[in-house]
């Protein structure tokens, strides 16, 4: 049985290959300010990552990196075949994981969704379509004040595409969101 590999992607001009926390450091020595990718001094709990599991991690690699734009920081490999992705979203921290699945194991993940925010809704939808993508429901705005729109991703997976602007930290407004819905909808 040959030893998994391990790949890792730096970033481009670091002077060869180095960790993200290796990088991060440096980062704070170079400017003196706290890397957002730092667990925080304090003790309180951070969200590092949401682990996915697919039958083709190379499959799903190219979904979420051709299609949604994530950049990979690294991946492992089992005798040449892939088995595991780390990847970045392309704005901000956020991070997740494709883990390859046992060949009798269901990738169903009834009861959870993928939330991926856009500035530009509609347009990030148009070119998903303009690639061949199908999305199961175009942007709409939703009785809580965001708009969605929804896809799957090769395994099933179901991802929200949306934007909440200024109220995504706030608490949703039921009765006046339903207004502006009801309003769109009869434009």
């Amino acid at each position: 049985m040959t030893k998994p590999k391990t790949r890792k992607i730096s970033a481009k001009n670091s002077g060869g290959p180095r960790s993200a926390t290796k990088l991060a450091a440096k980062r704070v020595r170079r400017t003196g300010t706290k890397a957002s990718i730092t667990s925080d001094p304090a003790g309180k709990l951070t969200f590092n990552h949401a682990m996915i599991y697919v039958k083709d991690v190379e499959r799903g690699f190219r979904f979420y990196r051709d299609l949604l734009g994530f950049k990979l920081i690294e991946d492992f490999r089992y005798e040449g075949t892939p088995v595991y992705a780390r990847m970045r979203a392309p704005g901000g921290d956020g991070t997740i994981a494709l883990h390859q699945s046992g060949p009798d194991v269901s990738v169903s993940s009834d009861g959870v969704r993928l939330y991926f925010e856009v500035p530009d809704l509609d347009g990030f939808c148009r070119k998903l379509q303009q690639k061949g993508f199908y999305i199961t429901q175009m942007p709409r705005m939703m009785p809580w004040g965001w708009r969605h729109a929804y896809v799957n991703d090769p395994d099933g997976h179901e991802i929200s595409l949306y934007w909440a602007g200024e109220n995504r930290m706030k608490k949703t407004v039921m009765k006046a969101a339903q207004k502006v819905a009801d309003i769109g909808g009869k434009a």
